[in-house]
């Protein structure tokens, strides 16, 4: 999400006459694009500032911009605490960067954090990749789980309407995108705040009805879609990615604890057994498909029977790759308040046994590719040897293979190549291309 909001404000900057700098302390405009879901991001943002504030005092001509997430939960603190700082905007604003940045050019100092009604963007963003983009489909999130700050610093659930978000696909498509990945905090949230409901009572302008929406668009080869919610993951969302063929076999959906007392504490609306049921159904359909996930360990009160709970669910269910985190207090959070935190030196060493379990999964999970012909796109060169390409499966494996194929032919970016896969490791394919 932080990633696109990136995307579109650089997009922004180049329209205003910006160019990329070579050096984060030789550029005349530095913009900190912000994450506070962990405490340790949220203070590299400190890190980063001290120096730029010391080049601010010799350079007053110098911009200082802090946006997204932590920009939204300190508002005018972060003045108070570096007052060289020019703007700071929440992710609500990331689309008026440009009157912003007006304001500051009329020799205002300016905090925008205020609750913002997302206009439809038409801004143009400065993507990364010439191959695969992000589009957003919903921005905020309603839910109340006791331990995220996301709702407080995103705002409202917000869906764009369908046809905005298949033009912009289209317009993707035309420039030779080949693979898109729809974007919410909570996308199976995304419209719930859209009129319609069908004649069978159900609601129209679901997650599944976009998929079906968008899956024609020519040119597009591959479509992905994150993050999914265990509490409104359907059966008829499974049933779409069976049948449409550009959906990509990879799930990404969260289950944060495999204790039931835990999730419940968490406020995430859905049990354990609940979590399994959507992952065999996936499996059903779908035997070969890939599943992430999110988990955090040492929440207030975890009991080590709680904790093996979360690593026995692990295990069960075998997911190909899983992000771990210990949990962090953050604020404005109930759990943040709680007295039953525990010791970081125990959180610390639950997440070093959960990481060195996902490991051992996650290179078992994708032993089942050796020897095995796999589509990869091809997204870019891998950046320690120019002679090979990076991509990924369609299960979202990263794999490297040569640039060169039989018949010397030489793949680029943006190709959809066949690759014997010849070496297994625990997060990465390596193969060989083949006819």
């Amino acid at each position: 999400m932080n990633k696109a909001d990136s995307e579109r404000m650089a997009g922004i900057l180049e329209v205003m006459g910006y160019k990329k700098a070579t050096a984060e302390l030789e550029a005349d405009l530095v913009l900190y694009n912000t994450c506070t879901i962990r405490d340790n991001a949220e203070q590299k943002v400190y890190s980063y500032l001290g120096k730029q504030a010391q080049r601010k005092r010799k350079n007053p001509h110098l911009k200082l911009v802090i946006a997204g997430c932590v920009a939204q939960q300190e508002g005018e603190t972060l003045l108070r605490r570096v007052p060289e700082i020019d703007l700071v905007m929440g992710p609500q604003h990331a689309n008026r960067l440009q009157i912003l940045l007006q304001q500051v050019e009329n020799g205002q100092q300016v905090v925008a954090t205020n609750e913002q009604h997302i206009l439809e963007d038409i801004t143009t963003a400065r993507r990364d990749s010439n191959v695969c983009a992000w589009v957003n489909i919903i921005y905020g999130c309603n839910e109340r789980c006791t331990y995220c700050v996301v709702p407080s610093v995103r705002g409202k659930e917000q869906s764009r309407s369908p046809i905005i978000i298949r033009q912009e696909i289209e317009t993707l498509a035309k420039l030779g995108y080949k693979e898109i990945t729809l974007l919410g905090q909570n996308i199976d949230a995304y419209g719930r705040d859209l009129p319609g409901i069908t004649a069978e009572g159900r609601r129209e302008n679901t997650l599944t009805d976009l998929l079906y929406f968008i899956h024609d668009v020519e040119g597009i080869e591959r479509i992905r879609f994150a993050t999914s919610h265990p509490r409104y993951f359907t059966e008829r969302l499974i049933d779409a990615c069976a049948e449409l063929p550009k959906l990509c076999e990879h799930f990404h959906i969260p289950f944060q604890s495999g204790s039931n007392q835990i999730l419940k504490e968490m406020a995430r609306g859905y049990s354990i057994e609940r979590y399994q049921k959507i992952i065999y159904n996936i499996r059903e359909r779908m035997p070969d498909a890939a599943i992430s996930s999110d988990v955090i360990v040492g929440f207030p009160g975890e009991t080590d029977n709680q904790f093996k709970e979360t690593l026995s669910i692990v295990k069960d269910i075998g997911f190909d790759q899983i992000n771990t985190a210990a949990y962090s207090p953050r604020p404005n959070t109930p759990s943040a308040t709680w007295t039953n935190q525990l010791p970081e030196e125990l959180k610390v060493e639950r997440l070093k046994e959960i990481n060195s379990l996902v490991e051992e999964i996650a290179l078992k999970k994708n032993s089942r590719y050796s020897n095995r012909k796999e589509e990869i796109l091809a997204e870019g060169h891998n950046s320690k040897d120019p002679n090979q390409l990076m991509g990924r499966t369609r299960t979202n494996r990263i794999t490297f293979f040569n640039s060169k194929g039989p018949d010397e032919r030489i793949y680029k970016p943006g190709d959809l190549v066949t690759v014997l896969i010849n070496t297994v490791r625990s997060f990465s394919l390596s193969g060989t291309p083949i006819s």
